[in-house]
């Protein structure tokens, strides 16, 4: 089966509300389960590519101190 992740999380959220993602990401997070990761990483990218370089620099700042 070849599923489109980015596809199918649009689908699951195009009427979610703020509560709706944040309780998705946070239930994602304590599970710890790695199957949750690709969502995830979606999650990351839509941020990413919506962030400005100001923004940019301080998540790889927050991402080089947890590394540190």
């Amino acid at each position: 089966m070849n599923i489109d992740i980015r596809k199918y999380i649009e689908n699951n959220f195009k009427d979610a509300t703020i509560d709706d993602i944040k309780q998705s990401i946070e239930e994602s997070l304590k599970k710890g389960d790695d199957i949750t990761l690709p969502g995830l990483g979606f999650f990351f990218e839509i941020i990413w590519n919506a962030s400005d370089d100001n923004e940019k620099n301080n998540i790889l700042h927050i991402l080089l101190k947890h590394f540190k």
